[in-house]
């Protein structure tokens, strides 16, 4: 008779408090122990795992061979009676009465979930859905499901409104060549890059504050432990707001993602004791930090962006997150506001990490006019962004926002290397597959 899965419980839902209660547990066959006369059967699900043990002679001699024949990371359903027992795991011992197996697994893995033998990344993402049985992959994961959570309720409690922009589109949304073209219909289409034209069109419709968690694609052809060809982005827009106010904005919700996050039990199979972050970050200016680097040996040129390396040495000096401020113009994007102050800087910033930039962002350009002739001092052709454009024909108020790459805060809150730890399927110039 087929067992009834219903009625399955979950491994942290038992204890020794469950002394003699009959269950039925289901999961993945993580470990097998054959000590002659005694045989322990580890069972992994979800939420943990569970010891199931047989004594040869205590049980139905057909059973205890099934048992021992079941391969590997097959998935089976045991019923049976809790037994408190200090010395298992979680303090208690399933003695099974019945066991089906739901599902063989082929005796030959691609990889070891137990983690006693260490597989190559490109081994681990080839075979993603066995990656994901490993402890620690599996709460990295459920860590980014509760950051993303952590966001939506910080915007949902600050007044924001959730978008969903377009992702197939007509223009660049800062010029350049970093897009991946598509055929539509009879035109070429492009992957949006960013939802930032759409963000600010909606400035004009009174909707004061905007959020969206969405893909990006950005066709660069960088092969780095940084970077990715589809990553997820936060982004917000804000009327009535300067920098100022949106950089406070998104320090605080960098800190409240960490204190969500802080507790969480997981982080113990990553190593990491996360220390939620001091308010506010510290702030320096673009010129500042060249000099800071040109007197610790690394020299900038005025207008060039930071390499990374600069980035890192910058990181290592100041040792906690921090603004860079009043960037030149000419290495920001042609929606960022002019300061009035200096000609040839713009009201913009990017919210570093000691060991990456995290966020950039900026006061807008609200006036047509001044923005029409910025698309074009780029190179670029206003025709090209005229449906843009006619959002601020007609009253288009003051605003400021930014755009926050959510496997960045992942990486650098986790302390994990490599970017595409903390994507299920990653895409980069080199993988297209899983």
């Amino acid at each position: 008779m087929t067992m009834k899965l219903g009625n399955r419980r979950y491994t942290d839902e038992l204890s020794a408090a469950n002394d003699g209660e009959q269950v039925c547990i289901a999961g993945w066959v993580h470990e097998k122990r054959d000590l002659g006369g005694v045989f322990f059967l580890i069972i992994r699900d979800l939420k943990g795992l569970a010891q199931v043990t047989l004594h040869r002679g205590n049980v139905d001699a057909e059973l205890f061979r099934r048992v021992k024949r079941v391969p590997r990371e097959s998935v089976v359903a045991i019923e049976g009676r809790v037994k408190s027992e200090e010395k298992a795991p979680a303090g208690y011992e399933i003695i099974p009465e019945r066991m089906e197996v739901l599902s063989e697994a082929s005796p030959v893995l691609p990889l070891d979930t137990t983690d006693k033998v260490v597989a190559e990344l490109d081994t681990r993402l080839d075979a993603r859905f066995m990656d994901l049985r490993r402890e620690r992959v599996k709460h990295i994961f459920i860590i980014r499901s509760r950051v993303l959570k952590a966001m939506r309720d910080f915007f949902d409690e600050h007044g924001f409104i959730e978008i969903n922009t377009p992702k197939v589109v007509s223009a660049a949304t800062e010029g350049g060549t970093a897009l991946f073209p598509i055929s539509y219909f009879e035109r070429e289409a492009f992957l949006n890059q960013s939802p930032q034209l759409y963000k600010q069109m909606l400035m004009a419709s009174g909707f004061d504050r905007v959020y969206e968690i969405a893909p990006i694609f950005r066709a660069e052809e960088h092969d780095t432990t940084r970077h990715l060809n589809e990553a997820t982005s936060a982004d917000i827009e804000v009327a009535f707001a300067t920098m100022e106010d949106v950089m406070a904005i998104l320090e605080e919700l960098i800190a409240f993602v960490y204190a969500r996050i802080a507790d969480y039990p997981g982080l113990s199979s990553l190593g990491v004791d996360l220390e939620v972050p001091k308010l506010p970050f510290k702030r320096i200016t673009y010129d500042e930090a060249i000099e800071m680097l040109s007197e610790a040996g690394e020299h900038i040129e005025w207008g060039e962006d930071l390499s990374t390396s600069a980035e890192q040495m910058l990181g290592e000096m100041i040792g906690e997150h921090y603004f860079i401020t009043d960037w030149p113009s000419a290495i920001k994007p042609f929606y960022a506001q002019p300061s009035a102050h200096r000609s040839d800087i713009c009201d913009a910033f990017d919210l570093m990490h000691p060991r990456l930039e995290l966020a950039s962002g900026s006061q807008r350009v609200h006036s047509y006019e001044l923005l029409k002739s910025k698309i074009e001092s780029k190179g670029l052709s206003a025709d090209s962004f005229e449906f843009y454009l006619e959002a601020f024909r007609y009253g288009m108020p003051p605003h400021a926002g930014w755009g926050l790459g959510v496997e960045r805060l992942l990486m650098s809150m986790l302390e994990i290397g490599n970017i595409r730890e903390v994507v299920l399927f990653p895409r980069d110039r080199r993988r297209l597959v899983p």
